[in-house]
This record gives structure tokens, C-alpha cells and sequence, in this order.
């Protein structure tokens, strides 16, 4: 295969091994030292998921199948040696792969890939795991280095999603490609590489959320990073016993004046934010596959927090399901619900104490020296997520917070929090009407989702994809979202509105100017693929207490 790799991005690439990143695998992470009293990234500083994994909650992940593709894979107590046993110092894993095929013993074994699953299902003392009880199948993609290595890597990615009698409800990458290696001419960050537009179709054919290690370091490993239907990951750091600042090693998603040359090398050619959403990365606590804790720092260790957070939440809403509770139903296990449900309960902006900013429980500062409130994404309708954050910093207790009253349609008024999953056709929309007033001053959050369509273009019928086959982009149909008093019937009339022409995510979060009755708005303005559109949206409001 013709290297095109361009002079000044391979210059780029060795100055990132330089610098400790192990990009030549397609992993993003550097050492760090032995741990110390750093905040868990699990506990309270950190995500809050081990306030879940206790009473009255007791969401371990139980059952609950997710799953992990990297370049190697994890170490499996009983398959290689020197790997102690998963009840005190090792991930229990459901199943380890090579590619499609079972692992070998003493094959492919990654320390990375094993510190990645510690994050997801350890149960260690000293590094608990996101979600210990969860089934994590994790397969290593190993091919030569550098060659394209796309259309193996996603035939590993749907032998995964296939696990667990195809019910793998998220897929973590932390790893990558880099754009030197992918095969198109001057190939950029626009969506169509083939590993991401196949991780953009099995996120719809095998319903999975796929969680991406946001990009890291120049010329490092951007790609599936512009895909459309996952969740890109950036980390961040601790500070006073708290992770609430976006990280200096993130790149972001917006360059501008001189580094614009990184526009389709580093973010997304066509001005579509890459970074949804902030989880610990700075000094993680991870095991070795001798049982060993030590802390290492990136956004291959951010990614995994969120995919763990998935399984407390899948293991919680098959609960209410077993139990035929009201207003849930299987739409509880759609990987866009899963989406907005995430994306928004993160944290923003800390709360007083008077409940006007949803209880939030940190402000998180970005690069800019600013936050939430100071950047384009609060003060721009058509700038959806932060450039740095996203939506804000992964919470578990708040998402389980955000998904907990239940699935509540348009049909009737909802209440202050919830979701739904619905559909809506072309030039029309669907009206959310919150059944209380809102308090003045209070802020609204609410987060439309929807998925770019990707067909396979199936050559041999047989409805999986094979090396050798290859992807159609069919494009992305354009929402809007728009926050309106209740008894108005024009969008011009909106509070705000989230209205990105390019994106897949559209987010609100803004102040009501005074006690009343709001609703949401979901519209359909332009049609690319097919006339009804399926979609979900969340929302998290503050009800006035003296009406």
C-alpha cells in the first residue's frame, strides 16, 4: 500500500511516540506514578458510581452485556499464566477473543486492554470497577503494524456486538487509527473512513452505544472519532479532591487561526463538535495483569468509565422491566435513549443550594479558563456541545437520576424528568408539555438524539458484514430543539432553541426568565434519507414548589 501520510503529519506522529503516546497501537494513554491518595474515579470525586454499586440502589452491572475492542486484549485468569483470580485481583471477563475466534493462551495479551476492562468491571479493593458485575467480552484486533488495519478491526467490532446472544448494549474503544494509515486520498476527519461508518451501522443494527476515546495529542489516532452515533470521550483532572477541569493534554474539538490546519486532521471537517462528553483520565487507578494498582493518565481511560455507567444503567431499567413498572418499556435499551440519557445529567455548573441548577454537584473549567456559561455552546443556538467537554462531566448518580422516572411520550404532559424515544416525520415535530410550571430563573437541560443512517452493502446476503465489503452513507437527517412556553404554537417564540445543521445531538440548557408553563419542541426540518426519523430525547427541569 502507497504511504500518502503527508510530511508534516508523520512529523507529527513520531513527535507523539516522543512524548510517551503509544499511538503506533492505536491506544492513547501515558504513564504515570505509582498511585497515592489521588481522588477514586469511581467515588464521589470522581463519577459517583459507587454510591450505586450500595444500598438502596445495588446496581453492580448484573447481566448486563457490554463489551471492548482494542488492538490486544486483557489477561484471563485461567487462560494465561501469572494472572491471579478475577474475585480479588483481576476483571472477570465473559469472554476474551482474537478477532473472531477464541482467544489462545498467552496470545495478544495487552496490559493497556487489561487496564481498560479494570476501569469497566474490576473488582479490586484499591481500583473499583465502574461496574463489577457486568459481562464484558473484550477481543484484540491485532494486525500488522502499519497497514490499514480497518476492515479487521470492524469485523472484531461486530463479533462483539454479536456476544451475549447479540445483546451487547455499549462497546468501548480506547484505541484508534491514525488518518496516515486509512487508504482514501487526502483522506480527512469527515465521517467516512470505513471503520467509523461501520461503527455508525452497527450502532443501529446491533443497537449498541459505542464509547470513543476522544482524540489526544497531535497526530494521534482520530479516527473512528468522526463518527456519528457514538459518544467521544475527553478526560479530565482533579483538583482538591474533585475531577472538574477538562484536561490541557485534550485537544478539542475547534482550532482556529493558525492551528485551523488541523481542521479534518485533529476535529471534524465540516465544523461538527468531536468531544460529547468529560470522565476522569488524569491519574486513574488501573491494575496490571498481575494484580498490581497503578495510575496512568488519557482518554483511553476516560471512555471506559462511561461504558461501565451504561451497564449500572441497562441493569437498572431491565429491573423495572422484570417488574412490568409503569412508563418502561424495551425502548429503555435503545443505544440513542442511552445517549441522551448520558449526554444530559452531566455537570455544568455547581448548584448554590437552591435547586435552580438541577443539583449539580461541580462547575467544570475548561481551557479557555472558562466554563459552561462562558462558551459558544451556552451563548450560540447552533453550537450544540461544549468544544472541550461536550455536554458536560459524566455523573452516574445523576444519570441514574435522569432515566429512573421512566419513558413519558408527547400524548401527555411529562413530568419534570424523563425520556422518550418516539419518531417523527418530515416538516413536522412532536410537543413535550411539562406538566408543572417552571421556576423562574431555573435551568432547563434537554438533549435530542438521533442516528446517522449507514447501510452495508451486503454482497453475499447474508446480513453480516465480511472483509471486503463496504459501507453506503446515507446521511443524516436534520432536528432542531426548541424550549417554548407552553401555550405558543411559533418557534419564534422560543426561550432558546439547539439547532446545529450538523450535528447529530441537539442540547439545550438555559434559564426560564420567569415562573410558567414550557414545553420541548422536537422538529424535523430536513429530510436527507427517510421521511420519519426515529429519535430520543431527555430532560431534566425544576418545577416551581410554591404553585
Amino acid at each position: 500500500m502507497k504511504d500518502r501520510k503527508p510530511s508534516h503529519a508523520r512529523s507529527r506522529f513520531f513527535a507523539t511516540l516522543r512524548a510517551g503516546f503509544v499511538s503506533t497501537l492505536g491506544i492513547a494513554y501515558t504513564l504515570a506514578p505509582s498511585p497515592s491518595s489521588a481522588t477514586s474515579s469511581t467515588g464521589e470525586g470522581g463519577i459517583d458510581a459507587q454510591r450505586l454499586h450500595a444500598e438502596p440502589y445495588n446496581l453492580l452491572g448484573r447481566k448486563i452485556g457490554i463489551g471492548q475492542v482494542e488492538i490486544g486484549r486483557p489477561a484471563q485468569f485461567g487462560l494465561d499464566k501469572d494472572v491471579p483470580p478475577y474475585t480479588q485481583y483481576a476483571p472477570d471477563l465473559a469472554g476474551v477473543f482474537m478477532r473472531d475466534a477464541p482467544a489462545q493462551m498467552e496470545t495478544n495479551v495487552d496490559a493497556h486492554a487489561h487496564s481498560v476492562a479494570g476501569v469497566m468491571v474490576s473488582n479490586h479493593k484499591e481500583a473499583v470497577g465502574v461496574a463489577p458485575e457486568a459481562q464484558l467480552y473484550s477481543a484484540g484486533a491485532a494486525t500488522e503494524m502499519g497497514a490499514n488495519r480497518q476492515a479487521q478491526e470492524c469485523a472484531t467490532t461486530q463479533h462483539v456486538a454479536l456476544q451475549n446472544s447479540d445483546d451487547v448494549r455499549a462497546i468501548n474503544f480506547s484505541f484508534g487509527e491514525p488518518l496516515w494509515l486509512d487508504p482514501r486520498d487526502n483522506a480527512v476527519l469527515d465521517g467516512n473512513a470505513h471503520l467509523t461508518l461501520c461503527i455508525d451501522w452497527s450502532a443501529n443494527q446491533h443497537d449498541v452505544l459505542y464509547v470513543i476515546a476522544g482524540n489526544q495529542g497531535n497526530g494521534g489516532i482520530p479516527i473512528p472519532t468522526d463518527n456519528f452515533n457514538g459518544v467521544n470521550v475527553a478526560f479530565s483532572r482533579a483538583e482538591n479532591g474533585v475531577f472538574d477541569r477538562v484536561d490541557v493534554s485534550n485537544l478539542g474539538s475547534v482550532f482556529e487561526g493558525v492551528r485551523s490546519r488541523l481542521v479534518g486532521l485533529e476535529t471534524n471537517i465540516d465544523g461538527r463538535r468531536l468531544v460529547s462528553l468529560l470522565a476522569p483520565g488524569r491519574n486513574v487507578d488501573l491494575l496490571r495483569p498481575d494484580g498490581t494498582v497503578f495510575q496512568s493518565t488519557g482518554t483511553s481511560f476516560a471512555a471506559p468509565h462511561v461504558a461501565g455507567v451504561v451497564a449500572l444503567l441497562q441493569e437498572y431499567g431491565d429491573r423495572q422491566l422484570s417488574q412490568n413498572a409503569p412508563h418502561w418499556s424495551l425502548d429503555s435499551r435503545r443505544h440513542q435513549v442511552m445517549k441522551a440519557v448520558l449526554l444530559n445529567s452531566a455537570d455544568k455548573v455547581q448548584d448554590s443550594g437552591n435547586g435552580l441548577l438541577q443539583g449539580m454537584t461541580r462547575t467544570i473549567g475548561d481551557r479557555q479558563e472558562g466554563n459552561w456559561l462562558t462558551s459558544d455552546a451556552h451563548n450560540n443556538p447552533e453550537v450544540p456541545l461544549h468544544r472541550g467537554m461536550g455536554t458536560g462531566h459524566l455523573n452516574a448518580f445523576r444519570a441514574y437520576q435522569q432515566f429512573s422516572p421512566g419513558q413519558w411520550g408527547p400524548s401527555d404532559e411529562i413530568p419534570a424528568i424523563g425520556w422518550d424515544f418516539d419518531r417523527v416525520e418530515t416538516n413536522n415535530y412532536r410537543d413535550y408539555v411539562i406538566d408543572e410550571p417552571l421556576q423562574a430563573d431555573s435551568y432547563v437541560a434537554a438533549t435530542l438524539t438521533w442516528s446517522r443512517r449507514v447501510d452495508l452493502d451486503d454482497a453475499n446476503g447474508n446480513g453480516l458484514y465480511d472483509q471486503g465489503e463496504t459501507f453506503s452513507d446515507r446521511g443524516l437527517n436534520n432536528l432542531d430543539l426548541y424550549l417554548m412556553p407552553a401555550d405558543s404554537d411559533d418557534i419564534s417564540d422560543s426561550i432558546w432553541s439547539s439547532t446545529s445543521p450538523v450535528d447529530s445531538v441537539e442540547h439545550v440548557f438555559h434559564a426560564v426568565p420567569e415562573t410558567g408553563r414550557y414545553k420541548l419542541r422536537v422538529v424535523y426540518n430536513r429530510q436527507v434519507n427517510d421521511a420519519e426519523q426515529d429519535y430520543a430525547l431527555a430532560w431534566w427541569t425544576v418545577t416551581n414548589s410554591e404553585e
